[in-house]
């Protein structure tokens, strides 16, 4: 299976706008099912990283220093230079600015482990990549809104993921290594679970766009608006990501990681952010909901792309 995974991931991406188009009224019931689909997936990639490789990890001090700069300097940067640019409504901008400034904490890892990026490496800076960026991002939208739109960043729907997309899954993972290592029933359970990656991964692709293609509704210039920036990001980011690898001469598979980590963004995360937003600011989610359907489509290039890259 994990051989036909790009045309098995383009089917599920295919499948899913054709949902969401054909049956709308889906979506609300669909979207119910994104986390557990996620908390899933990372269960099971979390599975194949040992808990005593994940400490060695976080005295990775070179990576953890890349996934900073990278994230915190270097996309800002980028984004600053296609923010004059953008299209003039504050709103569409909003919800550009929420989801390109943060940087995913969730499938990267599963992205990047199909490329052969580090997963270990990733999993070690994910807690740190999820609390630097909700403490910057209202510095950022301060710097590039001002202080009026700044105070529309809360930090449940960064705490809710972290328990639910994190933690959760991640302690079940070490307890199943633990099974595992005491019991052959265990270690059969945990086999079997690895083999369920790339499923795992066609539900969570098919039920994000099934349930997010649909809210757009009829209006589709606030897409064609922000595709070309999304489009833009994917492909500068690549070799943004690898300059800073480089800096810091890091090794091939942590190389990979730090192209992903810069490349995929939390829209997963902030999407409750922008969807809680008054209602004349209702355009942002539409601008999230975009950059998702951008990127997920993006990293089934990327898998087969980065290696060849790095």
């Amino acid at each position: 299976m994990e051989r036909h995974q790009v045309g098995i991931y383009l089917g599920a991406l295919a499948a899913g706008a054709l949902a969401g188009r054909l049956i709308p009224a889906a979506g609300p019931g669909l979207a119910v099912v994104i986390n557990p689909a996620l908390a899933a997936l990372l269960y099971v990639t979390f599975l194949q990283v040992p808990a005593a490789e994940l400490g060695r990890s976080l005295r990775n001090g070179r990576f953890l220093g890349a996934a900073l700069v990278v994230n915190f300097v270097v996309v800002p940067l980028v984004v600053a230079v296609m923010f004059p640019v953008l299209p003039g409504d504050e709103a569409l901008r909003l919800g550009v600015l929420l989801v390109l400034l943060t940087p995913c904490v969730d499938y990267v890892i599963v992205f990047s482990g199909l490329a052969g990026g580090s997963s270990r490496s990733l999993l070690a800076a994910t807690p740190l990549l999820l609390l630097v960026q909700l403490l910057l991002l209202p510095g950022f939208l301060f710097v590039f809104l001002g202080s009026e739109l700044t105070g529309v960043v809360e930090a449940g729907p960064f705490a809710e993921a972290f328990a639910v997309l994190i933690a959760l899954p991640l302690t079940l993972a070490w307890l199943t290594q633990a099974w595992a290592a005491r019991r052959v029933t265990g270690r059969r359970f945990a086999e079997a679970a690895g083999t369920t990656m790339v499923p795992l991964m066609a539900v969570v692709l098919l039920v994000v766009v099934a349930s997010q293609l649909p809210k757009p509704g009829g209006d589709l210039a606030p897409v064609l608006a922000v595709v070309p920036f999304y489009l833009l990001f994917l492909i500068v980011m690549p070799f943004a990501g690898l300059g800073v690898a480089r800096l810091f001469h890091l090794d091939t598979a942590d190389r990979r990681a730090i192209v992903f980590t810069g490349a995929t963004r939390n829209s997963l995360v902030v999407l409750p952010l922008a969807l809680a937003l008054p209602g004349d600011l209702a355009v942002a989610p539409v601008a999230v909901v975009t950059q998702t359907l951008v990127e997920v489509a993006g990293m089934v290039l990327y898998v087969r792309l980065v290696p060849r890259l790095v």
